[in-house]
C-alpha cells in the first residue's frame, strides 16, 4: 500500500503525463513545459484529500490511461463551456455526458468550496489576487475562473471519487477546517515562504 506522500507522487505524474498530450493551437503552451510550476499546482490540491479520495482518483486515471482517454483534455474542453461558448458548441457531442448524481454532487462540493475561497479572499486578498478570479462570473476567453477551472475537473471525475470527495470535504467542514487554506498554505511554502501570513505580508508591501 502507497503512503499519501506516495499516492500524491503518483498521480501528480500521471496527470503530468497527460498534460504532455492536450492539445494546443500553434504548439505546445509554456505551461506544458514548466513541470516544476504544475507540480506545485496539482501536488497543493491534493495534499487535503483523505486516502480514500486519493485512491479512488488514482483509479480513476489508471482506467482512463488503460482505455486511451485523457482527463486532462477533457476538463480543459468542459472549460469552454464559460470562456468560449461558441467553440464548446462544436466539440460538446465529444464530451461523455454527467449524470444527474454527479451534477449533484458537483454542484454540492462547489458550495463548500467557494465558500472557503470567498473566506480566503477576506482574509488574504494580495495572495488570491495573484491568481484566478475566484467566480465563474470573472471568466473570459483568455482566463478562467477557478469556479469553471474546478467545476471542469470535477465532472471528469467518477461518481465514487465525486462521493469520497464529497465525504472529505464536508468532514473538513463540519470540524472547521478550510481545505483551500491548506492547499494555498502548501503552494506559498513551496515558494519559499513560511507561512500565508508571511506571504500576505510580502505581496502587501511589494503593492505599497
Amino acid at each position: 500500500m502507497m503512503t499519501k506522500e506516495e499516492l500524491v507522487k503518483k498521480i501528480s505524474d500521471m496527470e503530468w503525463k497527460m498534460f504532455q498530450d492536450v492539445p494546443n493551437i500553434g504548439g505546445k503552451a509554456a505551461c506544458q513545459e514548466d513541470k516544476r510550476t504544475f507540480e506545485i499546482m496539482r501536488q497543493s490540491q491534493s495534499t487535503s484529500w483523505s486516502m480514500e479520495m486519493l485512491e479512488s482518483y488514482l483509479d480513476d486515471l489508471t482506467l482512463a490511461e488503460q482505455n486511451g482517454k485523457n482527463l486532462l483534455t477533457e476538463k480543459y474542453a468542459r472549460m469552454m463551456e464559460s470562456t468560449s461558448p461558441a467553440e464548446f458548441a462544436r466539440i460538446r457531442h465529444t464530451l461523455p455526458p454527467l449524470s444527474p448524481a454527479a451534477a449533484t454532487l458537483i454542484d454540492d462540493i462547489m458550495k463548500i468550496i467557494l465558500q472557503w475561497e470567498d473566506e480566503l479572499l477576506k482574509k488574504y486578498p494580495h495572495i488570491l489576487g495573484t491568481g484566478r478570479p475566484i467566480h465563474r462570473s470573472g471568466d473570459t476567453p483568455f482566463e478562467t475562473s477557478l469556479e469553471t477551472y474546478l467545476r471542469s475537473e470535477l465532472a471528469t471525475y467518477s461518481l465514487k471519487t465525486l462521493e469520497r470527495y464529497y465525504e472529505n470535504i464536508l468532514r473538513q467542514n463540519s470540524e472547521g477546517d478550510n481545505a483551500a487554506a491548506v492547499t494555498l498554505e502548501y503552494t506559498v511554502k513551496q515558494y519559499g515562504y513560511k507561512s500565508l501570513e508571511e506571504a500576505e505580508a510580502v505581496l502587501r508591501n511589494r503593492v505599497k
